[in-house]
């Protein structure tokens, strides 16, 4: 079932979606014609086993790879016809990434892995520091502008890829098991954050096998062989912020 969640302003819809794979003399459909709307301000947590498809919508929802067939827009942009140019310039300007193993430039510091995505975005240079620094501190690294990866501590990695993400202020958040590599105290405290910027008005959608940190979302959409198998508001969140 996929019921319509959220506010009427979708940010994300998708119909139909189908994406394909050849493999050899096969066909491997990765996604299998799956329909689905994503509200401004949502918090979502996609699950599902190996092979289920939830990879390959992620790839999709964050601009990274176009539909087979169906259509798929993102604000209001059908990326099913867009060239890799767009397709980078939609990433830029609307989305922020978070990932498992942060991805952090090991030799640069906190603030310039921070800066990077700025650049690519071609701001102007007098606002790179301010705004890094801005990102920094709401993620409570204020105090770590200069540390490098291997200074800081796996929570507080994840928190500058976090940073990272957010310093182009994009509309949706994407993390791929974003706690998958930190244990469960910090796994917690990254998620308190991600509730946090949620409530600020961000979209965070989030990629995992983990129960646990699915409980933390509003909605929970599940997927089993390339379909969307359910599609369920949480009735009551089981973390709640103070």
């Amino acid at each position: 079932m996929n019921p319509e969640h959220g506010s009427s302003e979708a940010l994300v819809r998708g119909d139909n979606v189908r994406k394909t794979y050849r493999m050899g003399a096969e066909d491997i459909h990765a996604l299998d014609g799956v329909s689905f709307k994503i509200a401004r301000g949502e918090f979502l947590s996609i699950m599902g086993p190996s092979g289920s498809g939830k990879s390959t919508l992620m790839n999709l929802l964050g601009a990274l790879d176009r539909p087979s067939a169906g259509r798929l827009e993102i604000d209001n942009a059908p990326i099913g016809d867009m060239t890799p140019d767009q397709l980078a310039a939609l990433r830029n300007r609307t989305i922020g990434f978070v990932f498992q193993q942060f991805n952090l430039l090991a030799r640069t510091s906190a603030l310039e892995n921070v800066k990077l995505p700025m650049l690519y975005a071609h701001k102007r240079p007098s606002d790179l520091n301010k705004a890094a620094q801005e990102v920094l501190d709401l993620v409570g690294l204020g105090d770590r502008l200069d540390h490098h990866p291997a200074q800081l501590s796996g929570g507080q990695q994840q928190r500058v890829a976090i940073a990272r993400a957010l310093v182009n202020r994009p509309q949706i958040l994407l993390a791929d098991e974003p706690t998958g590599a930190l244990d469960t105290q910090t796994s917690e405290e990254i998620m308190q954050l991600f509730t946090n910027l949620n409530q600020s008005g961000v979209t965070v959608i989030i990629v995992t096998h983990e129960q646990e940190i699915a409980d933390w979302t509003n909605r929970v959409m599940r997927l089993r062989d390339g379909k969307i198998v359910t599609d369920e508001r949480l009735k009551e969140r089981l973390h709640v912020v103070s």
